[in-house]
């Protein structure tokens, strides 16, 4: 009779039985006691069953590399990665990650609660744990137009899924504050639940922190400074220390990370983009890059595992101890920290294993032919302006905020912005692209540099509409139109003729392909931007303009419909009055 799991882990542990796997000779990271320990390592049905003098059905030998629990990711949107679920799985696995909570607001924003049981239907099945945190906030404003809106009770039918750990990052701040009903309402499924929920507080402090903490947020990856993690660990938060793509807060963070309180901070990503998963990594990246700055490297180990696991009561993961779940990785050493072998359950992750999982076609196929634009023509990207004098929206160099600024333009006789090549301000558009309602955004931008052509391109945050740039209407109509063509992606257009694209078919923002086919072509056009359209050098084409549509960052932004306001938090006119 074949014994149960448990008296087979008791057998096994007592020295009665062999092990189903053995490594010998190796260094065990030891995240309880912050300890190397050297020897053996025992493990059976998917678990550790403890180190020693075992003996093992099938043993290897660790050459003395070191053993370290698999890395969690505590707040990632793999949508950012451009890739699907499995060709995200495809990067991070060899890197070393063998766990991620995700917060898929992004896909949300196009595709509804479609897009989040896509989410959870195409990880099935991976060699990678994706657990999800409902968005709590589609859309992100009522100041443009998304492709769906997500009540409490549309969020309801997911909240007892068992990859369900909780809501997503709480952007509405203001309206946990206030005590707003609709966030209430989310606040208080996600308690009945018993689940958690996850912040996104930039700046807040005092009575307005206090507030936050006391409706249920957990944690935090918006910190950008002492200050802010302090409050926050007086709070009870965790803290998520995030090295992303386009906000990076690693370095500045590390110095609050001290012996008393380091058990309440974790290491995310936030948003990674594919070049920068395929050569540096992922939260290996950040353990690197920690140790290098002095930090313990059993500590930093920590951050990336076990504190991430209690945080979001992930049981029996993140550490290597018997009955815990063998997840784990082989390194070479700790400060290089370079990932040699990863494990799931006890078993080695082949660097093939994608061979034998194919994407489910059908299941493709509800996330895609996202892109339904209402037809336009040459005359309705006419920027028109009541006065010479328009508010221009500056781009900062290296920063996702901007200034607003007024300018003197050039206009034709019937009112209309005239483009001056000897003058760095351009039309910029953003297309309602989900329903077909046929809104158009039009502003004007500085700091651009784009010469001789367009770039466009549905990845447009937070709800994700066609955003364009350009420097003459016949290159922004044919950029617009090949979107429309490829079903969602980024476009370039020269001198009115398509130079280069790259196809998102998953709803507008994600790409079927493998991470490094979509990283070179990423990076081809990326060069095609700055070498041939001259855009300015501290300006990321691509990344750039897709948070020019973000209508919560100051000070300027611009939706669908119409120049947005931040610090007023309301639609404003193109034209001043001279």
């Amino acid at each position: 009779m074949k014994l149960s799991k448990t008296k087979h882990l008791i057998e096994v542990a007592a020295g009665r039985k062999k092990a189903d796997f053995l490594i010998e000779n190796c260094r065990v990271v030891n995240v309880f006691s912050q300890e190397i320990i050297y020897g053996n390592l025992a493990m059976s049905e998917g678990v550790f069953v403890g180190m020693g003098d075992y003996e093992g059905e099938q043993v290897i030998d660790g050459e003395g590399k070191y053993i370290v629990p698999g890395l969690i990711d505590s707040h990632v949107h793999i949508e950012s990665s451009m890739g699907s679920p499995y060709e995200f799985a495809r990067a991070v696995i060899p890197r070393g990650t063998t766990t991620v909570i995700a917060d898929c607001h992004e896909i949300a924003n196009v595709k509804g609660i479609n897009g989040i049981k896509y989410m959870l239907q195409a990880s099935e099945n991976l060699p990678l744990d994706v657990y999800i945190m409902l968005p709590s906030c589609v859309p992100a404003t009522s100041f443009e137009s998304s492709g769906a809106i997500l009540e409490a009770e549309d969020l309801e039918e997911l909240m007892e899924h068992p990859r369900v750990l909780g809501l997503g990052e709480m952007m509405d701040y203001i309206g946990v504050v206030l005590g707003e009903e609709g966030v209430l309402d989310k606040l208080e499924l996600t308690e009945k639940y018993h689940k958690i929920v996850d912040g996104h507080g930039p700046m807040l402090k005092d009575k307005e922190l206090n507030t936050y903490a006391a409706a249920g947020i957990k944690t935090d990856h918006e910190c950008s400074s002492h200050k802010e993690a302090l409050d926050r660990l007086r709070n009870g938060m965790y803290i998520a220390i995030r090295e992303g793509s386009a906000a990076k807060n690693l370095l500045d963070l590390l110095p609050s990370v001290n012996s008393f309180n380091e058990r309440r901070f974790t290491f995310c990503t936030d948003d990674r983009h594919p070049k920068d998963i395929w050569y540096e990594g992922h939260i290996d990246n950040n353990i690197r890059m920690a140790i290098k700055k002095g930090v313990n490297a059993v500590t930093a180990i920590r951050m990336a595992t076990l504190n991430t696991a209690e945080c979001y009561g992930l049981k029996n993961l993140g550490a290597i101890a018997p009955g815990f779940i063998a997840d784990f990785i082989m390194v070479d050493n700790l400060t290089d920290f370079n990932v040699v072998k990863t494990f799931k359950k006890g078993m080695e992750i082949k660097a093939d294993w994608h061979k034998s999982i194919n994407e489910d076609k059908e299941l493709l196929a509800t996330v895609s032919n996202s892109v339904n634009i209402k037809p336009f023509t040459e005359e309705d990207l006419k920027v028109k302006l009541s006065s010479v004098y328009a508010k221009v929206i500056k781009i900062k160099k290296h920063s996702l905020i901007t200034e607003k600024v007024e300018r003197a333009v050039k206009i034709d006789e019937k009112g209309y912005f005239v483009y001056d090549d000897s003058v760095d301000i351009l039309p910029i558009y953003v297309f309602e692209r989900h329903k077909g309602i046929g809104n158009i955004g039009k502003g004007l931008i500085e700091g651009y540099g784009l010469k001789n052509g367009a770039i466009a391109s549905t990845i447009a945050h937070d709800s994700h509409n066609l955003i364009v740039i350009g420097s003459d209407i016949l290159s922004i109509k044919s950029a617009v139109e090949k979107v429309i063509e490829i079903g969602g992606g980024l476009v370039i257009a020269k001198e009115g003729k398509i130079r280069g694209y790259l196809c998102l078919d998953i709803a507008g923002i994600m790409s079927s392909k493998d991470l490094k086919t979509v990283s070179k072509v990423q990076e081809e056009l990326n060069n095609i931007a700055m070498e041939e359209l001259k855009v300015n050098e501290g300006v990321n084409a691509f990344m750039t303009l897709a948070f020019m549509a973000l209508p919560v960052i100051p000070e300027l932004k611009l939706t669908d419909k119409g120049l947005f306001d931040v610090v007023r938090f309301q639609h404003t006119s193109l034209s001043r009055k001279g």
